[in-house]
């Protein structure tokens, strides 16, 4: 994470909020389990409430499964079987509070075809075009996998990105994964940012 002094970083009607992946399968007790997952929540609700407060965009991601979808083991995939269409591990904890209005983006909903990325065949960047959104301020699971895989996406796509550091926690399949995941995504462009530094 990089050490700039004195940053302040001011909503604005070009912002929207990305919630990667925060279902019950990835918090802890779920059948894919990112440790300390659950603390992605608090940080997440403080920045729901000042989204809702600049009436800009909040989006919420999520995996969308079928039951014989080509991630899980049982397909030959890395995975256990996680995050089934309408299951609850597919759902969204009841302590993250996303308003009504939440844009909420399925992916990987076909089983030949995985995506990490919440841009990945969905129609996100195309309803981000259509609100005239520049940046977007992202966080939730993994930062080595969705958060990752999304964040760069969206810098290709010409987009401003801010990664939310506390709202963000990593699987480290490999130890250090999540650290490299962050300068990764700091490497392509994106600014990894804490709550302090977000001005409302």
């Amino acid at each position: 994470m990089r050490e700039d002094d004195d940053r302040n970083y001011q909503l604005n009607a070009h912002d929207a909020l990305i919630i990667v992946d925060v279902q019950n399968d990835f918090l802890p007790g779920g059948a894919l389990a990112v440790r300390h997952g659950d603390a992605v929540i608090e940080p997440l609700n403080r920045m729901i409430e000042l989204f809702k407060g600049k009436d800009c965009p909040i989006i919420a991601t999520r995996d969308w499964h079928p039951q014989d979808h080509c991630s899980f083991k049982a397909q030959g995939g890395p995975w256990p079987v996680h995050c089934v269409a309408e299951s609850k591990g597919a759902l969204f904890p009841k302590e993250l509070r996303l308003p009504k209005s939440a844009w909420i983006i399925s992916k990987a909903t076909t089983a030949a075809r995985d995506a990490y990325s919440g841009f990945d065949g969905t129609d996100l960047a195309e309803r981000l075009k259509a609100q005239k959104i520049k940046r977007v301020w992202v966080g939730g699971l993994a930062t080595d996998y969705c958060v990752r895989q999304t964040v760069l996406d969206a810098l290709k796509l010409g987009l401003d990105v801010m990664v939310l550091f506390e709202a963000v926690r990593a699987v480290n399949l490999k130890p250090g994964d999540g650290d490299r995941a962050i300068d990764e995504m700091e490497d392509a462009g994106a600014i990894c940012v804490t709550l302090a530094e977000v001005a409302p």
